[in-house]
């Protein structure tokens, strides 16, 4: 395994953990890399600290090491934080490194390095639980308080008014050994009347008749204190097991068989689903159209549809050796069939696995059909498959006979996300349930577990130890063994626990088959615990059981069963109908943009974007000189000219600004009475203006707009100015003049080579607008 990382290049996620730690033990880089992070860091924050493995714990403890040393510590103003949060009651995942053990010897570690600090550590116990009811934590409690090797805590409900239940189910006695029966029946199928069958059947029973005759559970809480009551819904129920045993399997087979509706199993492999399975025959057809058993079963699939008759008066009947050339010489009989496939072989050698197995899906709806016969859970297996095809082209040459060798020896499995199933039951293990929570938990996996075997080779303190036969065994290796057996007793202890409180209202506890007669099963341990909490006897469907309350149950009920209305294939008929045709949006509009040419024929030298930047420069100065004295026009040109894309020390655009500012004529238009920079907006027509005027001079009956102009070439008449620039003016008068409809509005051009104010004619700047918005 080591090998090949090395080879591809690849870490996995213990690699990232361990390469971290040596890096931060490293004598040669680690002070460098510590005080690197040391600038950086304030907070640590380590959440489900009970699930953090001894190596990523010494990544924390270097991490924090910084946090109380000398130089590394802030000040008062700046202090620095440690906050961990675990319970070492849900420590369950030993197989990915997790030790609780670890999480004392850190708490005590911190303890000891800030005794004595001003900010010292505070273990702090949270006892609330805010998911369940009084009722599942007191016989929680009782459970755990049973067992003398369990340091546990006493659970304070933060909803203690809030109705609960838990019941237990009498045992499903173990039904005798089935005799042999004949020779072709499968040997993996379990008997009608097995009790793993029995109790599976049973659980759905008791589903199906609870949703049926409307079983009620605690909802909200009213304003007098009371819970009302709502029906229960399939969506309510998670079913959690120990492990995916044959138990697993047939709860969803029952459930599928009384027609509930199901989210499926948690986990999934990709290759043992039969949406895939029939894929696969599919495409091992396409590239072996030889394989007939391969065309036999995707016929038989949903795909293609054909009943056991079809097929076997097919394939009995033919006259030559493969199954598809009979198909092809009776291919008349069956033109659906031929057509797909024809069409897919057409395509099999042009296409990549991932387009071939889209267009299975899509262009022939195959993933209707499969997930019509199914079911809705049949569509993570086919999503699956197509980012194995998509992952597969990343990697190798897309052939069909490449991606099939490689899905037979990909052993991929998925973790399906139940939290979000839906108003569907919940089959899945209790390790995949973490974190999530239902009103309804039924456990029925809690009877007979083999105590946990210790594997073949042991390490010793990094000796391997070979185990061996247990007579054979030396002390130091029983002991050993002995106590990993201990440890891995506690675990399952401990996930009794989290199976127990994934339940708001109401917890069912079932079993099947022979109990402990040590005691140790979770049957019994949740019997025991009920019976110390004072359950009484109730009587269930296969026979008494055990039921602990609380609350008050007979609240309103406020919701009515769902009517599900019945689904017609007729689309409504706005389906039917044309989209209404659009308004066409308004357009927001420049002055500056309505087209027409901005300068005379003639006029060179500067680009378009260089005599842009220079009226810009030239603007900036008319508009912020006139603030300063004559004597610091210089200075302040630089600082402005220094801020424009002219340039700065061109003291050319100076000379020309200031002989406009120093002409008398114009002393008007640079007066403190003078607007500057006025933005406006107006309605021009279905459109929208927006611009800015460089000066606006407002009278007591007239409006005088101005705008600057840097052309190089000034014309001899307003009759021969630019129509752009007459379009532009133009503009500011429209707008203008709904601004100030009691006044007259003129407008005119400051050009700036002559210093020369030149008004414009009303009618002529009117037309050239005109024009403009007929264009």
């Amino acid at each position: 395994y080591e090998n090949q990382k090395q080879i591809l290049g690849w870490l996995d996620f213990d690699d990232l953990i361990i390469r971290a730690r040596d890096l931060l033990n490293d004598p040669t880089v680690a002070a460098w890399v510590l005080y690197r992070l040391d600038g950086g860091i304030d907070h640590i924050l380590v959440d489900e600290a009970q699930d953090t493995s001894p190596e990523q714990w010494q990544v924390i403890e270097r991490l924090a090491q910084e946090f109380t040393s000398g130089e590394g510590a802030h000040d008062d103003e700046h202090p620095r934080t440690i906050f961990v949060v675990g319970d070492k009651k849900q420590s369950i995942y030993s197989f990915q490194g997790a030790d609780p053990a670890e999480f004392d010897r850190m708490r005590d570690e911190f303890a000891a390095r800030l005794d004595g600090s001003q900010t010292p550590l505070q273990p702090l116990e949270l006892e609330y639980s805010f998911r369940s009811s009084d009722a599942i934590l007191r016989v929680v409690d009782a459970c755990f308080k049973l067992r003398p090797d369990t340091d546990f805590e006493h659970h304070i409900a933060f909803n203690s008014d809030l109705p609960g239940r838990v019941d237990l189910w009498p045992v499903i006695e173990p039904t005798p050994k089935a005799e042999e029966g004949d020779w072709y029946d499968p040997v993996d199928r379990l008997s009608e009347m097995h009790h793993t069958v029995h109790l599976a059947r049973m659980i759905a029973d008791q589903i199906k008749r609870m949703i049926a005759t409307g079983a009620t559970i605690p909802d909200k809480k009213g304003p007098d204190g009371v819970y009302s009551q709502r029906k229960v819904r399939a969506g309510d129920f998670l079913i959690l097991v120990q492990r995916r045993s044959d138990l697993f399997q047939e709860i969803i087979r029952a459930c599928k068989a009384a027609d509930l509706p199901i989210a499926g199993a948690d986990r999934l492999k990709v290759g043992a689903e039969l949406a895939v399975r029939d894929l696969a025959a599919l495409l091992n057809f396409l590239s072996t159209p030889e394989d007939s058993l391969s065309l036999a079963t995707v016929l038989r699939s949903p795909l293609f549809g054909w009943s056991e008759q079809s097929l076997f008066d097919l394939a009995h009947r033919r006259t030559v050796p493969l199954l598809w050339q009979a198909l092809r010489d009776r291919g008349e009989e069956y033109p659906e069939t031929m057509s797909v496939l024809a069409d897919l072989m057409s395509q099999t050698d042009f296409l990549r696995p991932f387009d071939l197995i889209e267009r299975i899906l899509t262009r022939h709806n195959g993933r209707a059909k499969l997930l019509s016969r199914l079911g809705s859970e049949a569509e993570d297996g086919i999503n699956a498959l197509l980012s194995q095809a998509l992952a597969f082209e990343r990697s190798s040459v897309p052939s069909l006979t490449g991606f099939l060798v490689w899905m037979e020896t990909d052993d991929l499995e998925i973790k399906r996300q139940m939290d979000s199933a839906e108003d569907r039951i919940r089959v899945m293990t209790v390790h995949g349930s973490k974190g999530l929570e239902a009103p309804i938990v039924i456990m029925p996996d809690t009877g007979k577990r083999m105590r946990p075997s210790a594997p073949a080779i042991l390490d010793a303190d990094g000796v391997p130890l070979w185990t061996g036969p247990s007579a054979d065994m030396p002390d130091t290796v029983a002991d050993k063994r002995n106590a990993l057996a201990d440890r891995q007793m506690e675990e399952r202890q401990r996930l009794l626990y989290v199976a127990m409180t994934r339940a708001e209202k109401w917890l069912i506890v079932a079993a099947a088959g022979d109990l402990d007669k040590a005691g140790e099963t979770w049957y019994q341990t949740i019997e025991a615990g009920m019976n110390s909490v004072g359950a009484v006897p109730k009587d269930f469907l296969i026979g008494q059981g055990l039921q602990y309350s609380h609350g008050d149950w007979g609240g309103d009920v406020q919701d009515k069963p769902d009517a599900k209305e019945p689904i017609s294939g007729e689309l409504e008929t706005i389906f039917a109908t044309n989209a209404p045709d659009t308004e066409p949006e308004s357009r927001t509009l420049s002055p500056s943009d309505l087209g027409g040419a901005k300068a005379l024929p003639g006029e060179a030298g500067l680009d378009e974007e260089a005599a842009k930047a220079r009226g810009l420069a030239i603007h900036a100065l008319l508009e912020h000189l006139p603030n300063h004295p004559p004597s610091d026009w210089e200075r302040a040109a630089r600082h402005i000219l220094d801020l424009t894309e002219a340039g700065a020390g061109d003291l050319s655009l100076l000379s020309e600004a200031s002989s406009v500012l120093k002409s008398e004529h114009l002393t008007p238009v640079f007066s403190p009475n003078a607007l500057v920079e006025v933005s406006i907006t107006a309605q021009l027509g279905e459109d929208r203006l927006h611009g800015t005027i460089d000066r606006l001079i407002v009278e007591q009956d007239r409006v005088l707009a101005i705008d600057f102009k840097t052309n190089a070439v000034v014309p001899k008449s307003p009759e021969m100015i630019p129509e752009g620039l007459l379009r532009q003016m133009g503009a500011y008068a429209h707008a203008l003049a709904q601004i100030y409809p009691d006044k007259t509005i003129e407008t005119a051009l400051l050009w700036t080579k002559t210093a020369e104010l030149v008004r414009l004619p009303q009618e002529l700047v009117n037309a050239a607008l005109h024009r403009a918005h007929a264009s």
